[in-house]
Order: structure tokens, then sequence, then C-alpha cells
């Protein structure tokens, strides 16, 4: 038997969201894990060396920080900034790509689609994450609120830009339009599904945590606590940076529940869907 395929374009409300979100990544795991493998591995990859050359650089062992200068750990964070931000492009425009392919298709995620798109797409979704970092950040140091204001329609401009095939500007105006007389209802859903992955990702980070603990407990007992790099020798950073990368997998659940929330407002402003419904009466048997 077939099974019915999730509809995107429909008003949901928080819980119906977050319910909707874990039925479409337990429905197609599979498939989205195959996609992603392809568009977002050599990234990962990138961003994990990156992350191990800055671990190193600022909490690894002194023997390994004597070898570099201090503008080396400058350098290691702008590399992991970057790749970073790559990683999250390459990401985003997987994940949204693939729920276009399942609408266009009903239910069916075709991974050519997806890897075209995400190619077509990649420098716009690169470019919206770095003005909505800047943007945020310049929110953020004309106090807090403007920081969060512009943040939350901002978090929807990628979806935008995928399912409306926009430009980064046009993005920009059209994620405020969108969210427009419903900020507080998109604050409330993307906080909750935002903390919902946060914590599900905090999971793996509990073997590192435990570590940490005992060779704190150890290095105490041994009286060098002076020496905070012994803490943070190669084992925590390996298992950190195994763990990130458990983490930075998970982050793929982020953008199916961003998708939900934008197909929320969208069917709230522009009733795409109830449209679609219509035109479509009588065309099935």
């Amino acid at each position: 038997m077939t099974k019915e395929p999730i509809r995107f374009k429909k008003e949901r409300e928080l819980g119906e969201i977050l319910s909707a979100t874990f039925k479409f990544l337990r429905e197609n795991y599979k498939a989205l894990f195959g996609v992603l493998l392809k568009t977002t591995g050599p990234a990962l990859a990138l961003l994990l060396l990156s992350l191990a050359f800055y671990s190193f650089q600022t909490v690894g062992s002194i023997g390994v920080q004597s070898m570099f200068s201090g503008g080396t750990a400058l350098l290691a964070t702008a590399i992991l900034l970057i790749t970073y931000l790559v990683y999250y492009a390459a990401l985003t425009g997987t994940i949204y790509h693939s729920i276009r392919s399942y609408i266009s298709h009903e239910g069916q995620i075709i991974p050519q689609e997806v890897y075209s798109g995400v190619k077509s797409d990649f420098g716009n979704l690169l470019a919206i994450s770095v003005i909505s970092g800047l943007l945020v950040f310049f929110g953020f140091l004309l106090l807090l609120i403007p920081g969060i204001y512009v943040a939350v329609p901002l978090s929807l401009a990628p979806a935008i830009i995928v399912f409306r095939n926009k430009s980064v500007f046009d993005a920009i105006s059209d994620c405020f339009e969108l969210v427009k007389n419903n900020w507080w209802a998109t604050f409330g859903s993307i906080i909750v599904i935002s903390i919902i992955v946060y914590i599900v990702g905090l999971v793996f980070q509990i073997p590192t945590i435990i570590y940490f603990i005992i060779k704190t407990m150890t290095v105490f007992q041994e009286g060098t606590l002076a020496d905070p790099s012994s803490m943070f020798d190669t084992g925590y950073i390996i298992m950190n940076i195994i763990s990130s990368m458990i983490q930075y997998i998970i982050y793929g659940i982020t953008p199916i529940g961003f998708a939900f929330v934008y197909f929320h407002l969208n069917e709230k402003k522009h009733f795409t869907g109830t449209y679609e419904t219509i035109r479509n009466l009588g065309k099935k048997d």
C-alpha cells in the first residue's frame, strides 16, 4: 500500500509542525542521507578538518600550540567559519531541494533534481548565510532586540530562495513580508524547533562531557590544574570532533522544520495549497 505523501502546503499549529517534521524525517531518512552524502560530504570533511585545526590551536596542548604563532589561531578561526558557512549552505540547499522534489513528485525525492538544484542555488544560499549573519551580528550590536527581530524572518530566507526561485535581496524582502503580523508565532516555532534539535545533538556530546569531567578530576588529583591545556588533550579533541560531526548531520532536522514553518506562513497569506487542491478536484478518479 502506497503511503500518502505529506502535504506541505497547509496551515499547521506548532505541535503539528513538529509532528510533520519528524514524520517526514522518519519516512525519508534513507533518501535524504543518500543525497546529503553526495552534496554535503566534501563540505563536512573540510569542516571537520577545520575544526581539528581550530581545536589544536585553541585548546590543544601547549606543545602543539607552540608550533604556531598567534596569527595562525586567528586564521584557524576564519577557516572554521568559512567552512561552516559552506557546509550550512549545502545542507539547507539539499534539504529544501529534497522537499521541493518530494512535493513535485508526490512523495518521491529525485536525487538528480536535488543535485542540480543545489548546484544552481548554492551561490545564493551561501550569500544569504553571510548577509544574514552580518545583519544579525550588527543587530545584536545595537542591543539585543534588533538582532533577535531580524534573525526570525531571515531564518526563512533560504527557503524562499529555493521554493520561490528568488534572488538574495528579493528573498530578504519577501521573508520580512512573510513574517509580518506573525512574528511572535514564527519566533516561537523557530525557538522550539532549534531547542529540540540542540537537545538531540547534545545527547551525542555526553561521552565528551564525561571524558572531560574524568580528565579534570585526574588533573586535579595530580596537582596540574594550573595547566589548563592538560584537560584538553588529543583524546578530548578527537571525541569532540566525532560528536560535532554527528551534531552537524543532525542539524539537517532544522531546515525540515523551517520548511513547514515557511509553508504554514505562505498558506496563511497566499492560500497556494488551497488553490492547488481546488484546481485538482476532479482530476483524479
